[in-house]
């Protein structure tokens, strides 16, 4: 029995100040109707298996949910469009009903509104349909991504969601459906049926080429979470999903999952039996609830303004809280509510960091003789450039938001008590650029909590033979060896910006000649780098072609601890250490925020008491448990759980990074990352003339890159031919140029001159220009269009002063010969791609396409 239930909340009771939402919401009126038609026509359901519902109260909806949840047996879709909101945090997604109210400040609550979380551990955990849909169309929707992360049952909840986390998005024309919605239909609608992972990604090209954006005017891109090997069938049966023409069910797991067995009760009895288990778990979500506040109010106090509307919200829904606040401890004695601390790390460190405070918190030193807690905690973790700079330059707007555009509470998350970053030299960082009047202070712990080194994790298959050359070698020459030995080989490193791992890895890739063009061709990659390494490792089995020939720069820990999707079938690796590659040393900071005196003593006490037992034997069994060293004799802890491929003692290691090279490498990345230079060398000699027309070539080539340029990139190009004024003539000046007019420069100005072409002027040349505007580190990149027919100008001794220079500049060159065997080993043309750390492309690559994404690794163009 299948069942679906479509929400579409358009009319809102409550739109004004202070305390409605954003707004009425037209377009999702024409989303439940067009949906269900698609639904239908697409053979998805049957019409009478289908509930609409259209901008319902909160207790409606609850209805709603709880009766299709009881009733399906087979397949279970829950569908929501309307308003999404989110708490500072951003961990936790509430999905707005009709008479939905935000009181924000101090404590932000969402009244009138369904918490996801509470949505997946109350109703669908308690469902016995086999499989789960829920498709969300909202703002934030993609935050529901984490909540799912950590659903105990998610194995059998497939999770489609508009957009991805922390973006807003446009409703668009009121006459039609949302965009997302209009799309999603048109395509469940088609009569063969499709899958959920396939819908996904037909979304997300299909949004992406019809150019949409999100409110950030980032690229608009659907998202997905499913188990490991888990999809769903939709349509293309009788009525029913995921059936067959003859009724049996599909199989679309190998093989499919039988039924979840789960006890008959009431679904919100449920929540109400969990939550009494999990004890800190109630204290994790509580910290969610509040937008940052000040920390130092009481805990008393903070909990009676908290739970009075959050009582009152979930009280309609029918939950009963007396019991789930977890106040009691051993023999029924009545437990005050703990004080709550709020502790901030590293993305890479949050699963560990949160191990422990769950330790913690049950642990004795945390406990009184009635058995209550002293201390609640929350853990959360944020991007690390966005934490730097918050602590640097915005502590006053994080502990009162206006209306700047900073708004670490947004960014970031709630005011912490303590931080523990990756790396002391993040300490340093915000310590050394602090603004004179911020409002928090930092007071670190002089010893690090525990150490990882960041090791190049490389395929089995691809490790150095002999395993000696597993330690000793900076990070550049193992990558070169590595690409040595397997020429399709990859390296890929997580976001320098989101976690010190990804940083540190870049202070290695750079070098102390701070190479960064060169750095950043060897960890080059399609599309973003993925934010952690956690997610770096997950992400690589989803092609095996890409994980058996790709290493990966992440922290050793997490080779021994295992990541999220540990049980994915990986290609096993081996860790080689680079000498020059600092390591992970999280260290412990104490946060203290002005006007934070009014609980100052028993809030020290607290943080006072979790710092010694995470520094002590209860903190180091965890560290040790997941694959952390000694910060002392960087020995692993627990030596017992190291796996083949990572070595007891490597030596030497780089222990800790500095305050000075985690800065200059991160402003170098970023630098890297912006706007770009490309200086084009168009070989316009005599001998192009049966290699000049057509989109093959040489200016139809240099036409076809130019839209991976945009506005504010700057370019220029040279035609170099000897014409006795020099080594080339300048066709189009070096700046910023729509890409009309450099085209239409191009076809008046470019011309095959009768005379020859004098490379190695022109190279020096070219060098001497971009060497002039290279001091705001923006990518630079000379591109060289050529028949490689060089004759005596690039031999001897001219091609070893091209040689040199190209060495030293730090610029790389792309050379585009067009020809055969222009790039074959030994040939001058590959010589100095290869010394600059360019690319050599000749008539065995698609030279255009090849050109065209070198182009636009630089640029900042649309295509």
């Amino acid at each position: 029995m299948d069942r679906a239930l479509l929400i579409g909340v358009s009319d809102y009771r409550h739109t004004k100040p202070p305390h409605g939402v954003p707004g009425e919401l037209p377009a999702v009126g024409n989303n439940v109707r067009v949906l269900r038609e698609a639904l239908v026509r697409g053979r998805v359901f049957a019409g009478e298996d289908i509930t609409p519902l259209r901008s319902p109260d909160l207790a409606e909806a609850g209805r709603e949910l709880q009766r299709v949840a009881r009733e399906a047996r087979g397949l279970l879709l829950v569908y929501f469009a309307g308003h999404g909101a989110i708490p500072s945090g951003g961990d936790e997604l509430y999905l707005q009903m009709r008479d939905a109210e935000v009181f924000a400040g101090e404590h932000t609550v969402f009244s009138g509104a369904v918490k996801f979380g509470d949505l997946m551990a109350t109703v669908l955990a308690t469902s016995r349909a086999e499989r789960i849909v829920v498709i969300l169309d909202c703002c934030f929707a993609g935050n529901a991504a984490r909540v799912w992360e950590h659903f105990e049952d998610k194995r059998r909840v497939v999770l489609l969601m508009s957009v991805q986390a922390n973006h807003r998005i446009d409703a668009g024309d009121p006459r039609t459906p949302t965009p997302f919605t209009e799309n999603l239909a048109e395509l469940l609608g088609e009569a063969d049926g499709t899958t959920v992972s396939r819908l996904a990604a037909r979304l997300r090209r299909r949004m992406a080429g019809q150019h949409r954006r999100t409110l950030r005017n980032d690229p608009w891109e659907p998202q997905l979470r499913a188990d490991a090997g888990v999809d769903v069938r939709l349509g293309g049966g009788d009525g029913a999903s995921g059936q067959s023409d003859d009724g049996s069910r599909t199989p679309v797991t190998d093989p499919p999952l039988p039924p979840v067995p789960v006890p008959p009760v009431r679904p919100w009895g449920v929540l109400v039996r969990r939550l009494r288990g999990w004890g800190r778990g109630v204290r994790h979500r509580l910290g969610t609830w509040w937008r940052a506040g000040d920390p130092a109010g009481s805990s008393r106090r903070l909990l009676f303004r908290l739970a009075l509307p959050v009582l009152l919200a979930l009280g309609m829904l029918g939950v009963g809280l007396y019991g789930p606040l977890g106040l009691t401890g051993g023999d029924d004695t009545r437990c005050v509510p703990p004080l709550e601390l709020r502790v901030l790390t590293d993305p890479d460190l949050e699963e560990t960091v949160r191990t422990a405070a769950g330790a913690y918190l049950t642990s004795d030193a945390n406990t009184t003789d009635a058995g209550c807690r002293h201390t609640g905690i929350t853990v959360y973790s944020a991007g690390s450039s966005d934490v730097v700079e918050a602590l640097r330059r915005h502590t006053d707007t994080w502990k009162e938001p206006g209306v700047d555009e900073a708004d670490p509470q947004r960014d970031v998350g709630p005011q912490p008590d303590v931080w523990i970053p990756g790396s002391r030299a993040e300490v340093d960082r915000v310590l050394e650029q602090q603004d004179t009047d911020a409002v928090a202070e930092l007071e670190p712990e002089e010893a690090p909590l525990a150490y990882s080194p960041v090791v190049l994790a490389v395929p089995e298959r691809l490790a150095p033979r002999p395993p000696d050359d597993l330690t000793g070698l900076t990070l550049t020459t193992m990558i070169d060896a590595l690409t040595a030995r397997a020429e399709d080989a990859a390296v890929r490193r997580p976001d320098p910006e989101f976690t010190d791992s990804g940083l540190l890895a870049t202070v290695g890739l750079y070098g102390e000649t701070g190479a960064v063009a060169r750095g950043e061709r060897m960890v080059r990659q399609p599309g973003p780098p993925s934010p952690t390494a956690g997610d770096l490792l997950c992400g690589l089995p989803a092609d095996d072609a890409v994980d058996d020939r790709t290493a990966a720069l992440v922290p050793e820990f997490l080779l021994i601890s295992g990541v999220e999707c540990e049980d994915t079938v990986r290609a096993p690796r081996v860790a080689q250490y680079p000498a020059d590659v600092p390591g992970t040393d999280p260290v412990f900071v104490r946060v203290r925020w002005d006007g934070g005196d009014a609980d100052a003593t028993a809030r020290d006490a607290a943080v006072a008491s979790f710092r010694d037992w995470l520094a002590g034997d209860g903190g180091r069994e965890v560290f040790g448990r997941y694959g952390f060293r000694d910060p002392r004799t960087q020995e692993l802890i627990a030596p017992g759980r190291k796996p083949d491929g990572v070595k007891y003692a490597p030596s030497p290691l780089d222990a800790s990074a500095g305050r000075d090279e985690m800065e200059r490498a991160l402003s170098a990345y970023q630098a890297y990352g912006g706007p770009g230079r490309v200086l084009f060398l168009l070989d316009s000699s005599g001998s192009m003339a049966g290699l000049w027309q057509g989109p093959s070539g040489g200016p139809g080539l240099l036409r076809q890159t130019l839209g991976g340029l945009g506005t504010a990139d700057e370019y220029g190009v040279w035609a170099v031919a000897d014409t006795g004024d020099g080594p080339y003539e300048t066709l189009l000046g070096f700046g910023a140029h729509r890409r009309e007019d450099a085209e239409k420069t191009l076809d008046e100005r470019a011309r095959v001159r009768d005379v020859s072409a004098d490379p190695h002027a022109a190279l020096l040349a070219a060098f001497d220009e971009m060497q002039d505007r290279k001091d705001d580190g923006r990518p630079q990149l000379i591109v060289h269009i050529t028949d490689g027919r060089h004759g005596e100008h690039l031999s001897g001794g001219r091609l070893t002063d091209v040689l040199d220079r190209a060495g030293a500049s730090g610029v790389p060159v792309t050379v585009a010969v067009l020809g055969a065997g222009g790039c074959d080993p030994g040939r001058p043309d590959r010589r100095i791609a290869d010394v600059s750390g360019g690319r050599c492309l000749d008539a065995g690559d698609d030279v255009g396409a090849a050109l065209h994404d070198e182009i636009a690794r630089i640029g900042t163009g649309d295509d």
